[in-house]
């Protein structure tokens, strides 16, 4: 029987169905190289917002004096990790920190070829961040970074920090894998983690915990005197956190801890999917009928 002329052809229909389902997977899967812009764009914008509070509260507080307190100093940039990781954790996986791009590599939870372009994103976000708080406050960008405490020597700042990213990093690992995997509440333990450790620590070494939230204010103030300290501190300690993960969950590289490492554009069921078993099969989504 003919086509009726009034209607598409069939092959129409048919050639539309498979353009739609090969955009969509192309939209979805991870490994395909040409979604990589959207994860890099969401790191460099995470981490901008990210030194945007940690390094904003120093330069804001040099441009206002007596207006913010410590407290705020070290909770402001816990609540903006937390939000960042519920704003666009799905997408990249909302490293901000290239210890953590590091650490989720070496726990085989994250690709290693993909680790110099966040780790150039997050850089790149930080600096942004900085250079934009110095044209808007009027203040050095030296304000906005970390420094070992006076009378107290770069190597006690580095065993700080290395301690202080021990923890973050390890809880990161752990609310990202297998039966520690809390969802959401992951935000919770890695925002509150943050807050918790500026409260007692800040005062040695201004607890960064990350390369890229100081890199930023020290390459647009040109001054990168202590920056070594930053850098191997929180690199020693991501180090240690993996050889914990390793000894508490094993090796990585499991569904759980990759996922949350890489980030996930869709996880939702996007359509019902056919019945495999003819027409008996019942509808299984939720509110369906199911079987009787």
């Amino acid at each position: 029987m003919a086509d009726n002329p009034q209607r598409p052809p069939r092959r129409l229909f048919a050639l539309g169905s498979v353009i739609e389902e090969r955009t969509i997977k192309t939209i979805e899967d991870f490994n395909d190289p040409r979604q990589e812009w959207r994860r890099l764009f969401s790191e460099v914008l995470g981490t901008f917002f990210l030194v945007l509070v940690a390094a904003g509260a120093g330069m804001i507080g040099r441009a206002f004096p007596d207006t913010i307190s410590r407290e705020a100093a070290v909770t402001a940039p816990a609540l903006m990790v937390l939000a960042i990781i519920l704003f666009m954790g799905k997408i990249s996986g909302a490293h901000l920190n290239p210890v953590v791009s590091i650490a989720f590599a070496l726990r085989s939870d994250f690709p290693w070829r993909r680790v110099p372009g966040y780790v150039v994103a997050q850089l790149g976000g930080a600096a942004l961040a900085a250079w934009f708080l110095q044209g808007v406050t009027h203040v050095s960008a030296m304000y906005g970074s970390n420094y070992p405490a006076p009378n107290y020597s770069g190597v006690d700042a580095f065993l700080m920090e290395a301690v202080l990213t021990l923890g973050l990093v390890s809880v990161i690992l752990g609310t990202a894998s297998g039966a520690q995997n809390v969802g959401l509440f992951g935000a919770l333990g890695v925002g509150g983690y943050i807050a918790l450790a500026g409260l007692w620590a800040s005062p040695i070494s201004g607890v960064s915990m990350n390369p890229a939230r100081t890199f930023g204010p020290d390459v647009v103030s040109a001054h990168f005197g202590h920056y070594w300290v930053y850098v191997a501190g929180p690199l020693a300690g991501a180090l240690l956190a993996v050889a914990v993960a390793f000894v508490l969950r094993g090796a990585g590289g499991g569904e759980s801890g990759s996922s949350a490492a890489q980030g996930t554009f869709f996880t939702e069921v996007r359509r019902p999917e056919p019945a495999e078993n003819g027409p008996e099969a019942a509808d299984q989504s939720p509110g369906g009928r199911g079987p009787r």
